[in-house]
């Protein structure tokens, strides 16, 4: 069954194509006609093979159009694949066909916020850093697409339970790598800026506090009887935006200097330091 949101994207896919191919045709050279291109034949052929083969007008509206055909199939794709988030979809998949009723109260969504943070690192790495742009802007990537997914997933039956389930055995095995990878990555870079801003002494004393409280916060979560999700969450979420905002800082500030000593010559002084009598 073709659901109503992939009959509508799929839609959009059929006309974003037909237009970029009467733009790339209508955009092009007219060659030995006059009617702009319609009668060329290499046109259509360019437009046709995206290009391999023959020439196509405007090169920026024609990719402007066939990528917005090719996200709109990707999305029609998405969206058969979900089965649309339809409960009637839904019900026809269920052992017993039973339709569930639509949810009508959905769990808090967090992914804005954390979509907003990516936005605000993305602004502090124009001035600062690429890589805390790079950062921020992933940071936004995986917040739209773990959003949208929420959202799908809190309107697909009308029990929280059964929907949380559902969205966990879809997003858990690429959550847990990824989030990890990126995790590690940030902190590394975010005390990399610090290490190099203070001095060696200081950096040091900043490692072994750092070590220190992580180790604390981890002997604490394992021996205390009952802690919720959303307490280790945020303390993590606390964590890791204290590191980058320390990060971000020392990277504003820049390094610190480090002087390195001439190399010794064969009679023990530095090279370039010569004897009188020499």
């Amino acid at each position: 069954m073709l659901t109503p949101g992939f009959r509508l994207f799929f839609g959009f896919f059929v006309a974003a194509v037909g237009a970029a191919a009467v733009y790339g045709v209508a955009s092009g050279s007219a060659g030995e006609t006059e009617y702009f291109a319609v009668l060329n034949v290499e046109t259509w052929v360019g437009v046709l093979s995206l290009g391999y083969k023959g020439g196509i007008g405007d090169h920026v509206g024609y990719v402007v159009l066939m990528g917005f055909a090719f996200l709109s199939a990707l999305v029609a794709v998405f969206l058969v694949a979900f089965r649309d988030a339809d409960a009637e979809s839904v019900g026809e998949l269920a052992a017993d066909g039973q339709v569930p009723e639509s949810q009508t109260d959905l769990e808090a969504n967090y992914w804005p916020a954390v979509a907003a943070f990516g936005v605000g690192a993305m602004i502090v790495g124009l001035v600062t850093h690429a890589t805390i742009f790079v950062i921020g802007l992933v940071v936004v990537g995986a917040s739209i697409f773990e959003w949208m997914l929420a959202a799908w997933a809190d309107r697909a039956t009308a029990d929280p339970v059964v929907n949380r389930n559902l969205r966990n055995r879809i997003m858990r095995p690429v959550e847990y790598p990824v989030t990890a990878a990126l995790g590690v990555a940030v902190l590394v870079l975010a005390l990399s800026r610090v290490f190099l801003t203070v001095s060696e002494f200081s950096a040091v004393i900043v490692a072994g506090v750092v070590a220190t409280v992580i180790f604390f916060i981890a002997v604490v979560f394992a021996v205390a009887p009952r802690i919720s999700r959303s307490v280790i969450a945020g303390t993590v979420a606390v964590i890791c935006v204290g590191v980058l905002v320390a990060g971000v800082i020392t990277a504003a500030m820049g390094s610190r200097d480090f002087h390195h000593e001439a190399p010794a010559s064969e009679h023990g002084q530095p090279a370039g330091d010569h004897g009188e009598a020499e």
